[in-house]
């Protein structure tokens, strides 16, 4: 699977939360949430901001695009991250581990790192 896939595949399912997501479905959307949070990052900086008069690149300015941006793929991370849980064998409720500081997020990493169990299991 390649960038363009993994997005095609994460956006046709977009709030579909059963089934299960490969290493590289997720990592491919985490990395082009990323390459397009920067993307819009400089836009707000660069043209956004000085054309509302502040200063580029100033923090009082705002994160409008990438407010939007967050808005519009929270569900689709969602459940592309409960795939993935369900594809080493987690129920998708694991998910809400990440509410203990700093130790539920390693152990969500460390988790969304791991590789695909090989047999079917109680997800697909």
């Amino acid at each position: 699977m390649n960038l363009t896939a993994a997005i095609k595949t994460v956006l046709r399912k977009y709030v579909d939360f059963n089934g299960r997501a490969r290493r590289p479905e997720f990592w491919y959307w985490m990395l082009s949430v990323v390459l397009l949070s920067v993307v819009l990052a400089i836009i707000e900086g660069a043209l956004l901001a000085p054309a509302l008069g502040f200063e580029p690149f100033a923090p009082e300015s705002g994160q409008p695009l990438r407010l939007v941006m967050s808005l519009l793929i929270f569900l689709p991370t969602l459940a592309v991250a409960v795939r993935r849980l369900h594809d080493i064998g987690r129920s998708g409720w694991w998910i809400l581990i990440q509410i203990v500081p700093i130790i539920g997020s390693l152990l969500l990493l460390w988790w969304y790192a791991q590789p695909s169990d090989p047999e079917p299991n109680n997800y697909g």
